[in-house]
């Protein structure tokens, strides 16, 4: 039941002189006994759990009572009362109440005026049945009533219980406008996050993020298209010469004429500096280069920056891809780099296509494969763990595992480079097997942290994947809630509804699930609620902006809101220095992991980490903690 209502307005409308003596005579007198037997009928009426033993002085409320004698001036007062404020909580309505209007049109139109109040009928004899006034001035739960003669104890108590349900409404209204206000800044702030991680803050272009995200949907499609990758001729010049303000307001004058130039359904993005990429779809390398052609014509102009002249020019690269032929969109800017610098080599200010032999890489990425199907038999892969630590005393909570390939014949081979070359071939699920067998069995050596391991899209998608994951880790004989998934926003937005589902299944198992690289990719607040989630990893480029650009900054701070609001942990990943330690603590982050807290380890140094429980030599709460690089 509610508590401390001081003062309610109780509406009293009756034709009879007397019967407003007699109400005047029920809410004139009451008593702190009274009270108790009051609040012992209302807990009755509205199922309120707590005993009522003895009633204080807050527990009398204070009516205040306003009569009329007729239905109309009734209802005025009601409209009276929702434009100053002072509603009220009841009406007493006599039903046979000539002249006017009666008692069922009073209610009706009293109801139309204020959904909240509650009415109570008070009659000897009524035309009309409750069912004719439910449905006149209902809801049937907000419509009470009386018999005359009515007993004052009865009029009393009805009003008391009625006037505390009026303020529980009123609460309980109050808290639903502020969660909705809530939602709608949560939605709001959700929008401009992803706004600002996907567009450059200079010309409002899409960034490299979104332009790789479009660059993979073109890889997909069915359609013949070209990426042209073009960078500014003697930008620096401008910088040095003229400042960077002149040399931003450069970019700007390029970017718009770019928009202009792209062909139909072109799209362009900024992918940093002065440096630009451009989609479009042609029909073949002849439209391709001949739009190039134009796009660079039209930037290769006097341009007037601030007063002064300045020769624009540009370099471009070009790649075409027909359908089915490229997979990898990282592939596919790759070659169109690879043709840029071509073109400036070639003397700038030209457009050069791709040709395979521009691309020695591409041979070396073939002797990587073939190397790789055979690291695994000869030992040559292990896996190293980096710590997840809580952001209040730093106690290790999981392990994230990480691969890593010492070649004879090719020295350390970054993660970077192998991992698309398996994702390419049937070997990732070859190479994730692999890892997921070491990483369980390096699990069970540990006190009870969890164990973080990355899949790649090609591996989600597995037909048979949540199968397949939860015979590996049952048959290892671990528990399916120390073993946590990590999955990128691209995996999950490949196949929204089959994703929606994998996840489903696997957390019904046991499985936590992490969405890795958060804030670079596409995810609606919408899709992020209808994931079955237990953790936000957020990108380590926004933590590494995050003490020199106000965006990066704002779209961590946006993460770790979203992540607590949704019930989620929140892990910030990359962390370097000593400052972005204590800003993402102040900023509510739940988790950290980074070059600045632990290197990624060996197995050995992993399982005495983790009988310790937390980093750093001194206890918890006076940890110091050592120099690091390159989160």
């Amino acid at each position: 039941m509610s508590e401390g209502i001081s003062q309610v307005r109780i509406l009293i409308v009756d034709d009879e002189p007397a019967m407003h003596e007699s109400y005047r005579q029920v809410f004139g007198a009451r008593s702190a006994g009274k009270a108790t037997a009051l609040n012992t009928l209302a807990a009755e009426l509205f199922g309120d759990e707590e005993p009522v033993t003895k009633a204080s002085a807050g527990d009398l409320i204070d009516f205040d009572c306003a009569h009329f004698s007729q239905g109309l001036d009734a209802v005025e007062a009601i409209q009276d009362s929702i434009e100053t404020g002072a509603r009220f909580a009841v009406a007493f309505i006599d039903v046979r109440m000539p002249p006017g209007i009666d008692g069922k049109e009073t209610a009706r139109r009293i109801r139309a005026l204020d959904p909240d109040i509650n009415l109570v009928i008070v009659t000897g004899y009524s035309d009309f049945s409750p069912l004719d006034i439910s449905r006149a001035a209902g809801p049937a739960d907000k419509i009470f009533y009386i018999a005359k003669p009515f007993q004052a104890e009865e009029v009393m108590q009805t009003a008391t219980a009625l006037a505390h349900r009026w303020d529980a409404d009123a609460k309980l209204r109050s808290a639903i406008t502020l969660l909705e206000e809530q939602k709608l800044e949560l939605a709001a702030n959700e929008s401009r996050a992803v706004h600002i991680a996907n567009h450059d803050s200079l010309t409002d272009a899409p960034n490299r993020l979104a332009f790789l995200h479009m660059l993979g949907k073109a890889v997909k499609g069915d359609r013949c298209f070209a990426m042209a990758m073009m960078d500014l001729d003697r930008f620096k010049i401008v910088n040095d010469t003229l400042g960077h303000l002149a040399g931003d307001e450069l970019i700007r004058m390029v970017c718009e004429i770019l928009r202009e130039q792209v062909p139909a359904e072109g799209f362009v993005a900024r992918l940093g500096g002065d440096e630009f990429a451009m989609l479009y779809p042609v029909t073949g390398e002849d439209e391709a280069e001949m739009a190039a052609e134009r796009m660079l014509k039209a930037v290769s102009i006097s341009f007037k920056v601030f007063g002064h002249s300045v020769q624009g020019g540009a370099s471009v690269g070009l790649m075409v891809v027909q359908p089915g032929t490229i997979h990898d969109p990282i592939d596919v800017m790759r070659r169109a780099d690879l043709a840029l610098n071509e073109a400036k080599h070639g003397g700038r200010g030209m457009v050069r296509l791709f040709d395979e032999v521009m691309d020695e890489s591409i041979r070396f990425r073939r002797q990587i494969e073939g190397g790789l199907s055979e690291a695994i038999a000869k030992g040559e892969l292990k896996l190293v763990f980096q710590p997840i630590v809580g952001r209040d005393q730093l106690e290790v909570t999981g392990f994230e595992a990480l691969i890593r390939w010492c070649s004879p014949e090719y020295g350390m081979v970054s993660p970077g480079m192998f991992i698309p070359i398996a994702e390419e071939s049937n070997l990732i699920h070859e190479l994730g097997d692999w890892v997921i067998d070491r990483a369980v069995e390096t699990l069970k050596t540990w006190p009870g942290q969890y164990v973080s391991v990355n899949f790649s899209p090609r591996q989600f998608r597995r037909h048979n994947f949540v199968a397949h994951v939860m015979e590996r880790v049952a048959n290892a004989g671990v528990e399916p809630g120390r073993f946590q998934i990590e999955i990128t926003e691209t995996a999950i937005f490949d196949d929204v509804e089959r994703a929606a589902e994998t996840l489903f299944k696997l957390r019904q198992m046991g499985f936590r699930i992490a969405l890795d690289d958060f804030g670079t990719g596409y995810s609606s607040l919408y899709n992020i609620r209808r994931f079955a989630l237990d953790c936000l990893k957020i990108d380590r480029s926004f933590v590494d902006g995050m003490g020199r650009e106000r965006e990066s900054a704002a779209i961590v701070h946006s993460i770790i809101h979203l992540g607590r609001a949704l019930g989620m942990e929140v892990v910030a990943e990359g962390v370097e220095t000593e400052a972005q330690l204590q800003a993402l603590r102040l900023a509510g982050c739940s988790h950290l992991q980074g070059y600045y807290l632990a290197r990624p380890m060996d197995v050995e140094d992993a399982l005495v980490l983790a009988n310790k429980g937390y980093i750093g030599d001194a206890e918890p709460a006076e940890l110091e903690l050592g120099n690091g690089t390159h989160g």
